[in-house]
């Protein structure tokens, strides 16, 4: 394994080619890795916070998120001022191997990482980083990055297809357009957008979304649509208009109706509780 990349003071580090089967990457304090060469790589935050800019959208990372991105990604990962990112470029090879060691491997996603794992992950990351070697090495790491991702894995029986290498190969493209919703929870997402996002036809992308999540790609695109306008009311002064409109609603209306249905109470009084709950939690201590 060679030494890790690493960027930071608002160094921009374009990765555009792999030299080995896998390499350590890293971003910290205002840093940012530009992924071009065309490999999977997951991320995660394990100190203070940043962003990914992908072909998926745009995503907010904090303390103990990690991200998983397919290799048309391409994701510019930048950290905040006390930001640290870790992550890791993998080509097919290495992909390969890791299923050859548990039955399994990596999707694209994102997801928790609980503290005491990620005190692992980071110490995995730093023997893989320091090794010799390019295949040995890696593997903890590997097995880690596994294990935090095994609630995606659970899923994969229930994707369509006969044989266990088709589900993943469909996991793998629902997991990207579930990817697509979330970091475009600013606007209405198309069917056919995913269907083309995932080379699947709408219907079929359609059935398949609903099997393996339980819920439409349009009632997901909703509800992601309303988390993050009830985000917008608790740390923002945006009119409530505006956070209509900054979350793809037509109109005040349809948003009102649609916020109170989700979140049992309507906009203005979800944002004045908010407001309440903190204040008096401020007197409180």
């Amino acid at each position: 394994m060679q030494a890790p990349l690493w960027s930071a003071r608002g160094h921009v580090l374009q990765f555009e080619s792999m030299d080995g089967s896998a390499r350590c990457l890293g971003s910290a304090r205002l840093g940012a890795v530009q992924v071009g060469a065309p490999v999977f790589n997951v991320w995660v935050q394990v100190r203070g916070d940043g962003w990914i800019e992908s072909r998926e959208g745009r995503f907010r990372m904090r303390r103990g998120d990690w991200m998983a991105f397919e290799k048309e990604s391409a994701p510019l990962v930048q950290t905040g001022p006390r930001g640290v990112c870790i992550g890791v470029a993998l080509d097919a090879k290495a992909l390969d191997g890791l299923q050859a060691l548990n039955d399994g491997t990596l999707y694209a996603g994102r997801g928790r990482v609980p503290a005491q794992e990620l005190r692992m992950l980071l110490r995995l990351w730093r023997k893989a980083a320091a090794a010799d070697d390019d295949g040995v090495a890696i593997r903890p790491l590997l097995l880690q990055l596994a294990s935090v991702q095994r609630d995606l894995a659970a899923r994969v029986r229930r994707c369509p297809g006969r044989s266990r290498t088709r589900k993943r190969q469909v996991f793998g493209r629902m997991q990207r357009a579930r990817l697509y919703l979330e970091g475009n929870s600013d606007r209405v997402v198309r069917i056919s957008e995913l269907a083309d996002l995932t080379s699947f036809s709408s219907w079929y992308f359609s059935k398949a979304f609903h099997a393996l999540y339980d819920e439409s790609p349009q009632a997901l695109s909703v509800r992601l649509r309303l988390e993050r306008a009830a985000l917008l009311l608790r740390t923002t002064s945006m009119m409530i208009g505006e956070v209509a409109a900054a979350t793809g609603f037509d109109n005040c209306c349809s948003f009102a109706r649609a916020f109170k249905t989700h979140h049992g109470m309507s906009a203005s009084r979800y944002r004045a509780s908010r407001v309440t709950a903190k204040t008096g939690s401020v007197r409180t201590g």
